[in-house]
């Protein structure tokens, strides 16, 4: 398992935590792009975007290379994949915690149906 404390994960999910980012990775999910097609859609400038790509680069979570004037920038699935394990573990967590609860649900009806009937 990923360790909790992992300093590259704390970038990965900070990397995250921002929908323009988020929103630029999931562009380069379906290939290559540079910074101003990844800046494009939003209403940003190309230092602003940039900076984004700082960030997902920083953790990790895109490559770039620079290619005559223009830097391409491409996804990084690694990092991603550690922080799905990360939060696999936690789905793991509750979704047991709420199969105990329904179960104790379940046998807290039955036992009161069956109170009911006598």
């Amino acid at each position: 398992m990923v360790l909790q404390e992992s300093p590259a994960l704390d970038d990965v999910f900070h990397a995250l935590a921002d929908p323009t980012r988020r929103a630029m990775l999931r562009s380069l999910a379906g290939g290559e792009r540079n910074i101003g097609e990844l800046a494009a859609p939003f209403d940003m400038s190309f230092a602003a975007a940039s900076k984004h790509v700082r960030v997902l680069e920083g953790a990790g979570l895109l490559r770039r290379r620079v290619q005559g004037r223009s830097h391409v920038c491409s996804i990084e699935a690694e990092p991603l994949a550690d922080a799905t394990e990360w939060l696999n573990y936690y789905q793991a967590f509750w979704s047991r915690r709420l199969d105990t609860l329904e179960t104790l649900i379940k046998a807290d009806a039955a036992k009161a149906k069956s109170s009911d009937g006598d």
